[in-house]
Formats: structure tokens, C-alpha cells, sequence
């Protein structure tokens, strides 16, 4: 008998039972409803991932300026066609006049938002075209690096390396560089609502030898890597919540994970805080897009000799992140609400000084 069948014949029996019309009756509309909404989910997620695949075949037969022109599209329907609540626009605005808001006028924020997207799209279809256009035979053609030398020594260490980026530039072509060299790394990502995307996204840094790793329990994955001294890479940009540890970021205190500070600081881990960003296309000389692979900041987390080791590696990649988005702020993704949590306010010191006067003035 399988699941349907069993399912269906309780129901039936339910029917039959004394309590049907006073509960039994809601409880059986309760699992259709729950059935339906499964179904109506899992058809709704076929059928993205059935536009996706099909934007992968058109986008692999196309040129290379074809695919970039495709990417455009795309971005001008979705910044100037679209809605601006749906696109968050204010939220990208918003975000930008707090981290640049001197540096640009308006109308730049709104090109800046533009670009933004037009990026966003690139990289979709630059993370298509990767498998085909960038290997071991081409990668110098592909990347320029901009690293010092003690990252290939630390990389060489027997220590284990947090690769640490932020949703800015190709992050996936960051990490696949690194496992064309020959350094395979647990990658930790949150895991998409899609199952069908999901499997996709895991094959594909699987192609470079790397491991996907649920951000939310992936913990035991997590540790059990660094602990054979493996790599780490994950991204570090996204609010922490009440419970982060603020630090500043673009001038304004920012919430942020300070497990990844924990965690160097346990296993004497380096922390590079790495980026991919485009650099301006030049198809007549390159015959795919040109990036220019970085290192901003390599941290030795056994050199920190601060009262506050947490708050101070925390801070460090921090800066270093905000130092990299300020070379290409287009590419940076804009939308997301960095600055969503704010510092709790310690009301005891502001009652015991608001007293003061008050004392003082009896």
C-alpha cells in the first residue's frame, strides 16, 4: 500500500468516526490543504527550474557580446520596466547614500543601481559559461592576481584558510579559481529554497573539486574541515541580527558573525579576504570577460595580541570588504539590508545620566 493509498483510507475511516463533524471534518480539510500548498510548491519549483534550464541552453549557444547584451536586457527591464518596491530600489538607494551617499550625487545612485543589476546578470551567465570558458589552460588569460606572497605560503601551511568574501564582483568564480590550483574547499552557502536549483548550484562547485555546505546546519561539516586542516569559504556580509557583533562598515556600525573570528582564533586559521571583480571588456584582445582575481587583507589570526581578538579580526576583514566594494560599488549587491540591526541602546546609563541634573538642580 503506498503513502497516497494509506493517507486516502484514513480519511475514510475518519468519516466513519463519532467526532467527524465536530473536529474530524477540519482536520482532514487541514491535510488537503497542507497536500495542495506541497504540491502546488513543488509544481511552482519544476517549473522555475524549467526557465532556468532553458536559460542556461540559450545563454551556452550564444556569443559571448550576444550573452553580455542578453544580461543588459534583462537589467532594463528590471530596473526602469518593473515596479520599484518589488525591485527594492529604496533599499539599494537607501544603502548607498549610507555607505557613499558624499561621493555620489542621485543620479549616479540611480546609475549606480542600474549597473548594479546589469552586473547581477552578468554573473549569472558568466557562472553558466565557467565550465566551458575558464580552465586550467586559459586562467591567465581570464585573471589578472592582484595577492601577496605569504597567501600561497599560508595556503601551503598545513594551517587551515578561511576564503572570505562578501556579495560583491563573481565570488563563484573566486572559489573555482582556487580549486583549478588544486585547493579544494568547503564551501558554505544557504541553501536555496529550490531543490532542484540547489542540486544544480552543488554539481557546479563540485566541477572544481570543492564540497557544498549548508549555512544552516552545516556546523559539524564545518568544523570537522578545519579541523583536518582543510579551507573554508563562505561569505561575510550579511546581518548578524541583535545578537552580531557590530562593527563599522562604510562608517556605520554593521552587525556581523563573529564565528568566523571565533573560529580562526580556536584553530589558528588565516583569513583572506578575497574578491573576483570584472574588469572593463575588451573582447577584440580577451575571448571571454577579463577579472581581476585580489587578496585585499591576509589575516593571521595568531598575531592578534588585542584585549578584544574578536571585535578586532571582526573588524579588520570588515574594512578590508569595504575597501574592495569601493573599487567597483556597481558590483556590490546593493539590495540587501546590511545595516538591518541596529546597537542596542544601554538605557541604565541614559537614566543614570538623565538623573544627574536633576540631582544636581535639587
Amino acid at each position: 500500500m503506498g503513502v497516497d493509498e494509506f493517507s486516502d483510507s484514513e480519511d475514510t475511516f475518519t468519516a466513519f468516526s463519532p467526532d467527524y463533524g465536530r473536529n474530524g471534518g477540519q482536520n482532514s480539510r487541514e491535510v488537503w490543504g497542507i497536500r495542495f500548498m506541497f504540491n502546488w510548491r513543488m509544481a511552482r519549483y519544476r517549473l522555475e527550474y524549467l526557465i532556468f534550464r532553458i536559460l542556461v541552453c540559450i545563454v551556452r549557444s550564444l556569443p559571448v557580446r550576444e550573452s553580455v547584451a542578453l544580461a543588459k536586457g534583462l537589467a532594463f527591464v528590471i530596473h526602469y520596466c518593473l515596479p520599484r518596491k518589488l525591485t527594492r530600489y529604496r533599499v539599494a538607494a537607501d544603502n548607498l547614500r549610507t555607505a557613499l551617499g558624499e561621493e555620489l550625487s542621485e543620479k549616479e545612485i540611480e546609475q549606480t543601481i542600474y549597473r548594479m543589476w546589469i552586473h547581477l546578470f552578468r554573473m549569472v551567465v558568466e557562472i553558466i559559461q565557467l565550465p566551458r570558458k575558464l580552465h586550467r589552460g586559459n586562467i591567465f588569460d581570464v585573471m589578472d592576481f592582484d595577492y601577496p606572497p605569504e597567501l600561497i605560503t599560508a595556503l601551503c601551511s598545513g594551517r587551515p584558510v578561511i576564503l572570505l568574501s562578501g556579495h560583491y564582483g563573481n565570488w563563484e568564480i573566486a572559489v573555482s579559481v582556487f580549486g583549478l590550483f588544486g585547493f579544494p574547499m568547503g564551501v558554505v552557502a544557504r541553501e536555496l529554497d529550490n531543490p532542484f536549483l540547489n542540486q544544480w548550484f552543488e554539481k557546479f562547485r563540485q566541477l572544481t573539486g570543492h564540497r557544498a555546505m549548508a549555512k544552516k546546519g552545516g556546523y559539524d561539516d564545518m568544523i570537522a574541515t578545519i579541523e583536518r586542516r582543510g579551507h573554508l569559504a563562505l561569505l561575510g556580509d550579511q546581518d548578524a541580527g541583535k545578537r552580531g557583533l557590530f562593527v563599522d562598515f562604510f562608517g556605520k556600525p554593521a552587525s556581523t558573525f563573529k564565528s568566523i573570528a571565533l573560529l580562526a582564533l580556536e584553530y589558528r586559521a588565516y583569513i583572506c579576504v578575497g574578491y573576483a571583480r570584472r574588469l572593463p571588456d575588451q573582447f577584440e584582445r580577451n575571448q571571454w570577460v577579463k577579472f581581476e582575481l585580489g587578496c585585499e587583507q591576509l589575516i593571521d589570526s595568531t598575531q592578534c595580541v588585542s584585549k578584544d581578538p574578536v571585535g578586532e579580526i571582526t573588524q579588520q576583514f570588515t574594512t578590508a570588504l569595504e575597501n574592495a566594494v569601493r573599487k567597483s560599488p556597481e558590483q556590490y549587491f546593493w539590495v540587501h539590508r546590511r545595516w538591518k540591526s541596529e546597537p542596542r541602546v544601554r538605557v541604565k546609563k541614559q537614566r543614570q545620566t538623565e538623573s544627574i541634573p536633576e540631582k544636581k538642580a535639587a
